[in-house]
């Protein structure tokens, strides 16, 4: 991932995972992908948002305009000294963005002008990947063969 980041940035973050979803996990994925990421690229990461509430429910089985009303207003950046004017924002999956959208409005309300958001993996439907590889994948497969714009 950090080969690939959007650089520059002056700091990385992460999308915060519910408690709820942390506690069943045991772990907060975006938060260890976001730990190498500014490791390898030689950044200070640090929590800059916070979750209100786990009350959304999963995001897994909505649409894109479900997913974006659940996440209105669900991130507030973290406490009062102003966000870095480049953030890196990481997460585990990309679905439809909403969740990244409605974190980058909480960054930018903290005071960034600029965020980046790298992710480890993005959800495509089959139609839509067939747009990018021109075949799909094969059965079973988690990875698209080749490569793919970014």
């Amino acid at each position: 991932m950090a080969e690939v980041a959007p650089v520059p940035a002056d700091i990385v973050t992460w999308v915060p995972l519910s408690r709820r979803r942390q506690a069943e996990r045991g772990f907060d994925q975006a938060k260890a992908l976001a730990l190498v990421v500014a490791r390898e690229l030689d950044l200070p990461v640090r929590p800059m948002l916070r979750r209100h509430g786990d009350d959304a429910g999963t995001q897994a089985r909505r649409g894109g305009e479900a997913r974006r009303a659940a996440m209105l207003g669900r991130f507030a950046p973290v406490g009062s000294e102003p966000a870095p004017e480049r953030v890196l924002l990481v997460d585990d999956v990309l679905t439809t963005g909403a969740t990244a959208s409605a974190c980058a409005a909480a960054l930018q309300a903290g005071g960034a002008t600029e965020i980046s958001l790298l992710v480890a993996a993005r959800a495509v439907r089959v139609g839509l990947l067939r747009g990018y590889t021109g075949h799909g994948l094969a059965p079973g497969s988690v990875v698209a063969r080749g490569t793919s714009p970014r």
